[in-house]
């Protein structure tokens, strides 16, 4: 069987946008590298159920969201809602309220975008973080990641801060502060992905390379800390900052991607979600693997790497977690971002 997954980068170097790349299954390799929509920087890409994508983009001297038509191929563009200053490093889609969420890492603000009858975006509300963390990377607020929860509000990581704020969304798509938890200080609060039963979230620290295990109370919109693990071996020395986090759907085996030690660390997750327990590490075969995911079936896990230009594709044990190496040496530039479709 044949898969298609959707690759978003930097376009620092050579790479000119939103990539395609083909994943059959049956040989276990990626092949057919393609251009699906020339935009600057979309270091972060979703699509709707009508097939609208949305990235984050850079405009000249603005940054902020892109939207297009994706027709299985290319990408035909839509619109631009940029303003002053860097653009966003994550964007979600909300498909019950039409609404599409962006983090603006260098401004700390959360934007909210409605979703136009032809999948166009309009700016309605935006919330700006104030404060500061202890090392020299939070010397302001830093929004890395907007997403929803699974009761339907908003939650976001504050990498600046090491805040994790729950928002309830009113009306057309403006936020009100419910909760906020505070991480670790000094952890940089990066990504959040929750237990499918909805009961607990599992947060990346990228300065200090741990998870935090946290219980989320949906009646009152509040997290609690109950377990805290590192996602490095003993052995490593030198710098490590942690990015993206994924669990299966079923809920067994948490992945965390390490840049620097250059490895997935893979968990053991205990029956009730509250438990991690390390099953090891394995080399990502590339320089620094800003994101991964699984592909449709999650027999496979595709990693990509942001400095070194390749994806390396792994075929993965469902029911013991662990990895095997297909490929290692696929040409993708500056990706940062895997989505499958």
């Amino acid at each position: 069987m044949k898969e298609k997954i959707l690759l978003g980068g930097y376009t620092k170097r050579v790479s000119k946008g939103v990539y395609s790349v083909i994943l059959d299954t049956k040989s276990a390799q990626l092949s057919d590298l393609n251009e699906v929509a020339t935009v600057q920087n979309p270091t972060y890409i979703t699509i709707d159920e009508h097939n609208h994508l949305y990235t984050c983009a850079a405009d000249g001297n603005g940054g902020g969201v892109a939207a297009f038509n994706f027709d299985g191929k290319t990408a035909k563009h839509i619109n631009n809602v940029t303003s002053t200053g860097a653009p966003l490093c994550y964007v979600a889609v909300d498909e019950a309220r039409q609404l599409v969420y962006g983090a603006n890492y260098h401004l700390g603000e959360i934007r909210v975008y409605k979703i136009q009858l032809d999948g166009s975006l309009k700016l309605t509300d935006t919330v700006k973080h104030e404060g500061s963390g202890p090392r020299p990377e939070q010397n302001a607020a830093h929004v890395h990641y907007a997403d929803l929860t699974p009761d339907g509000r908003l939650v976001t990581c504050d990498l600046g801060t090491d805040e994790v704020t729950v928002y309830d969304v009113i009306g057309e798509g403006k936020l009100n502060i419910v909760t906020i938890y505070r991480a670790e200080k000094g952890m940089g609060a990066r990504h959040l992905t929750f237990h499918p039963n909805g009961k607990i979230a599992y947060l990346a620290g990228e300065l200090n390379s741990t998870v935090e295990v946290l219980s989320y109370n949906e009646e009152k919109g509040r997290f609690a800390r109950v377990q805290t693990i590192t996602t490095l071996p003993e052995s490593h020395e030198g710098f490590n900052g942690v990015a993206a986090i994924r669990i299966s759907s079923d809920g067994k085996f948490l992945y965390v991607s390490n840049r620097g030690n250059d490895s997935l660390a893979i968990y053991q997750v205990s029956p009730l979600g509250t438990k991690l327990e390390i099953i090891g590490w394995v080399p990502t075969e590339g320089n620094i693997p800003r994101d991964f995911n699984f592909n449709k079936t999650e027999e496979f896990i595709i990693v990509a790497h942001q400095n070194s230009d390749n994806l390396t594709l792994f075929s993965r044990d469902k029911l013991t977690g662990k990895l095997t190496l297909e490929q290692k040496d696929f040409y993708a530039p500056e990706a940062t971002c895997v989505l499958p479709l």
